[in-house]
C-alpha cells in the first residue's frame, strides 16, 4: 500500500512540473497499480535498447565493479545525471564512476537540468547549437573520435610527413557506436576523417519537421517513425527505408551500373570498394594482410593466412592489426564510421559516400596498380552537390546575402516567390525538396506563370509550366539594358577609356536568357541589328528546360535527342549534333566545313572574338588583356603581354581597369558565350549573331564569316 501511494504521489508531482519522469521506485514496483499517464511511456521504453539490461552497453564493466567516468555518462543513468549536473556536480562533465546495474531510464533524459543542453560539443571540439531537445540524444550518439583526434595521434607519432610508414605504436582509432549525430552534422562536426583539400557535406537537412533525432525516432522506443516517412516515401517497414533514393542523388556512386538502387545500396557498394583498397594497400604497402570483423574488438586483425576472410584462430585481441600507416589508419577509421552508424543512409548519405570515396582514392594512389575509380562518383550532381562554389562561396561570411540568396540557398526561392524580394539566408549545401515544391506529398511545384529577366522582360513557357521555376535562376544577372546603362553613366565615346566602367558579368548558366534570345536581351545586342528570339526546337520535340533536362540532376534526357539525332547515344554525342535534314547548310565560320557540329562553328567565332579583343586592348587601349574563366573578375592586365593569364596575373588587384565601351560590349558577349556551355543547343543562331557583331564592332575580320539570318517571328 505504501509503495502504491508513493508511486501515485511521484506521478502527480511529475505531471504538475511537465516532466514525464519514471523513477527507479516505479520500475521496481511494476506489480503496483500504474498511473495511466506513466504506463504508456513505460511500456514504450521497457522494450527499447535503452532498457535492455542484458546488452553489452550496460554490462561491459561488470568485472571491473564500476563504470569508469569516461564511459559512465552514456552507459548508466547515474553517469548521465552526473553529466547534466543533476547530482549536484558540475554541468557538462562526468566527475565520478557510476555503479553497475543501471540502464538509461527516464531519470537520465528527463532530469530537470537536462534542459540546459542547448548545444553539443563534438569530439572534434566543435560546438554546435540549434539542437533542441535532441541535444539529449546527441550527448551520447556523437562518437568518441574525429578528424582532429586522428590527426593528433598521427602528429604525435610523426607519421604526417611519411604517411606510408608503418608504426607499431599506431593502433586502430575507433569512432565508437551509433554516432548518428556525427553523421547527421557531417563536415560541420568532423566525425569522419576529412582529407585536406576536400569539401564535405555539412548537416543533412531533411524536409521541415524531420530535422532532428526526435523528429524521426520515437524518443522512448527509439524506433523510426515509419508512418511519418510514408508521407513522402512509399514505405511500410523499416527494411524498406533502405530502398529510398532521393531525386537529385541519381548517379551511380559505387559504379555497379545501378543508379536506381536505394542509397543504402550505394553506400554498401562504396564500402566494398574501400575494403578492396584497404586490403590491397595493407598487403602491398604496409606489408601485412588485413581483415575486418564489425562485431569483434578491435575490429581489424592480421590475416595470417592471407585468405581474405577472418578465421576463428585470427579473431582475438592478440592478433589485432599492428602495421597501420597514416594512410591506412585514415581509411580504416572511415570504413568503421560508415559501418558503426547503420542508419547513415538516412542520417547523411552524401557525407558518408564522400568519406568512403576519398579514403579509397587515397589508398588507390599508393598502389602499383591503382583501382579503377573512373566509374565512381564522390558527390551528387549539380543542385545537390555541396562542394561547388555555388554553395561554398559564402562560408566565411556565415550567410548568403539577399542579392544572391534566391538561387544560392535552399530557402531563398520560396521567399522570393512569396514576397518578390530576398533577404539574407542561412548557408546551404544545395537545394532541398521544399525549394521548388510547395507540397511534399503531391510534389507539386510553386505556381509561376512568368519570370522577370534582368532586361525587365517578363517571360515564361506558359501558365504554371514547371520550367518557369528554372528561369527564376538560370537567366543571368545582366543584359543589354544594364550594359547600356553603365556606358551611359560613364558618358564617354566608344573608344575612350573611363575609370567609371567596370566589367559587367552576366553570371553563370544563363540558359534561359539564351533560349529566349532577343526577347530577354541577355547577351549584348548592338543597336540597329536584329536578333533571333526564343529558340524553337523541332515540332513535337522538347522545348522547355525540363523537356530536355532532368530537373533534379540537370543531365540531358538523351532519349529525347535520340528520336531525331540517331548518332546520339550518350551525353558527349550532343556536342556533335548538326541539323542537316531539310536545312540549307551554311559555313558560318568560313572554315570550309558546312556540316561540322554547330558547336564547332560557335567555338571558332569565340576564338576569333577573343583574338580581336586582345588586339584592340593592346593597340587601341594600350593595355594588354588576358582572360581566366575560373577567376573573378575574369579579365586581367596581361603584364607580360604573352596572351595568357599567368598565375601571378590572376588576382583582383591586377583586374583589367582600362575599359572602353567598345571593349566592354565585346568582352561581355565573350563571357556570355563562355558561361552558357549549352548555348549551341539553347539558341545557336542567336549566339553566333552576337559573336559576329562583337567581332565586327571591335575591329575583327568577319570577311569569311556568315551572320546567321534572323528567323522570322511567328
Amino acid at each position: 500500500m505504501k509503495k502504491s501511494y508513493l508511486i501515485l504521489l511521484v506521478g502527480v508531482l511529475f505531471m504538475a512540473s511537465g516532466l514525464l519522469l519514471l523513477n527507479q521506485s516505479y520500475v521496481q514496483a511494476q506489480d503496483a497499480e500504474e498511473p495511466p499517464y506513466l504506463a504508456e511511456y513505460y511500456e514504450a521504453w521497457v522494450t527499447s535498447p535503452h532498457a535492455d539490461s542484458t546488452a553489452e552497453a550496460f554490462n561491459h564493466w561488470n568485472d571491473d565493479g564500476e563504470i569508469e567516468a569516461a564511459c559512465a555518462g552514456c552507459h548508466s543513468t547515474p553517469g548521465y545525471r552526473d553529466f547534466v549536473g543533476a547530482d549536484g556536480t558540475e554541468f557538462g562533465s562526468v566527475e565520478n564512476p557510476a555503479p553497475l546495474g543501471t540502464v538509461v531510464t527516464c531519470d537520465a533524459c528527463h532530469a530537470p537540468t537536462a534542459a540546459q543542453l542547448t548545444s553539443i560539443v563534438f569530439p572534434s571540439g566543435v560546438e554546435l547549437g540549434d539542437t533542441g531537445d535532441s541535444a539529449r540524444c546527441m550527448v551520447c550518439h556523437q562518437g568518441r573520435a574525429s578528424t582532429d583526434s586522428v590527426n593528433a595521434k598521427l602528429e604525435e607519432l610523426g607519421l604526417v610527413e611519411n604517411p606510408n610508414q608503418v608504426s607499431a605504436d599506431l593502433r586502430f582509432i575507433n569512432i565508437h557506436y551509433y554516432a548518428a549525430a556525427a553523421t547527421l552534422y557531417g563536415g560541420a562536426a568532423r566525425g569522419g576523417y576529412q582529407y585536406d583539400g576536400q569539401v564535405y557535406m555539412g548537416r543533412n537537412l531533411h524536409v521541415e519537421g524531420f530535422q532532428s533525432c526526435a523528429d524521426c525516432h520515437n524518443a522512448h522506443t527509439l524506433e523510426v517513425k515509419v508512418d511519418a516517412c510514408s508521407t513522402c516515401h512509399e514505405v511500410d517497414s523499416v527494411e524498406e527505408l533502405r530502398d529510398i533514393r532521393m531525386d537529385g542523388s541519381d548517379v551511380d556512386f559505387d559504379g555497379d551500373g545501378d543508379d536506381g538502387e536505394g542509397i543504402a545500396g550505394e553506400i554498401e557498394g562504396m564500402q566494398e570498394v574501400l575494403m578492396a583498397a584497404i586490403q590491397a594497400y595493407a598487403t602491398e604497402v604496409a606489408g601485412t594482410a588485413i581483415i575486418y570483423d564489425a562485431l569483434s574488438y578491435p575490429y581489424w586483425f592480421i590475416d595470417t593466412n592471407g585468405n581474405g576472410s577472418l578465421d576463428d584462430d585470427e579473431k582475438n585481441p592478440q592478433n589485432s592489426y599492428n602495421a597501420f600507416t597514416a594512410n591506412l589508419e585514415r581509411a580504416a577509421y572511415n570504413y568503421q564510421v560508415s559501418v558503426k552508424d547503420p542508419g547513415a543512409y538516412t542520417h547523411n548519405p552524401q557525407y558518408v559516400l564522400e568519406l568512403l570515396y576519398d579514403s579509397a582514392a587515397s589508398l588507390s594512389a599508393e598502389l602499383s596498380e591503382p583501382l579503377d575509380m573512373a566509374g565512381l562518383y564522390r558527390d551528387a550532381p549539380m543542385h545537390f552537390n555541396p562542394t561547388v562554389e555555388a554553395w561554398r562561396h559564402w562560408d566565411e561570411d556565415g550567410e548568403v546575402p539577399g542579392n544572391c540568396s534566391r538561387c544560392h540557398t535552399a530557402t531563398g526561392l520560396p521567399v522570393f516567390l512569396k514576397n518578390g524580394v530576398n533577404i539574407a539566408e542561412p548557408i546551404s549545401d544545395g537545394l532541398s525538396c521544399s525549394t521548388c515544391h510547395d507540397d511534399l506529398v503531391e510534389f507539386t511545384v510553386y505556381p509561376v506563370n512568368e519570370v522577370a529577366f534582368p532586361s525587365g522582360a517578363q517571360l515564361g513557357f506558359g501558365e504554371e509550366d514547371d520550367s518557369n521555376m528554372c528561369l527564376a535562376c538560370h537567366q543571368g544577372r545582366e543584359s543589354t539594358v544594364s550594359v547600356n546603362r553603365a556606358i551611359a553613366t560613364a558618358g564617354v565615346g566608344d573608344d575612350e577609356v573611363s575609370d567609371k566602367l567596370t566589367f559587367r558579368n552576366v553570371h553563370y548558366f544563363a540558359a534561359g536568357a539564351s533560349l529566349f534570345g532577343t526577347e530577354a536581351q541577355g547577351a549584348y545586342e548592338y543597336a540597329d541589328h536584329d536578333y533571333d528570339g526564343r529558340y524553337a526546337h523541332a515540332e513535337d520535340a522538347p522545348n522547355t528546360c525540363t523537356g530536355c533536362h532532368r530537373q533534379h540532376n540537370g543531365t540531358i534526357r538523351i532519349n529525347e535527342c535520340e528520336d531525331c539525332h540517331e548518332d546520339v547515344e550518350e551525353a558527349e554525342d550532343v556536342l556533335l549534333i548538326r541539323v542537316t535534314e531539310d536545312v540549307e547548310l551554311i559555313d558560318y565560320d568560313g572554315d570550309g566545313s558546312a556540316d561540322e557540329p554547330i558547336r564547332d562553328e560557335i567555338v571558332t567565332m569565340e576564338e576569333t572574338l577573343f583574338a580581336a579583343i586582345q588586339a584592340y586592348a593592346a593597340e587601341t587601349v594600350g593595355t594588354a588583356i588576358a582572360y581566366d574563366a575560373h577567376a573573378y573578375p575574369y579579365w586581367f592586365a596581361d603584364t607580360n603581354a604573352n596572351g595568357a593569364a599567368d598565375p601571378d596575373e590572376v588576382n583582383f588587384d591586377n583586374r583589367y581597369v582600362t575599359w572602353t565601351p567598345t571593349l566592354l560590349r565585346a568582352a561581355y558577349n565573350y563571357q556570355y558565350s563562355q558561361k552558357d556551355p549549352g548555348d549551341f543547343a539553347h539558341n545557336p543562331h542567336y549566339i553566333m549573331q552576337v559573336l559576329y557583331d562583337s567581332i565586327e564592332a571591335i575591329g575583327g575580320d568577319v570577311s569569311g564569316y556568315t551572320r546567321p539570318p534572323v528567323m522570322a517571328s511567328e
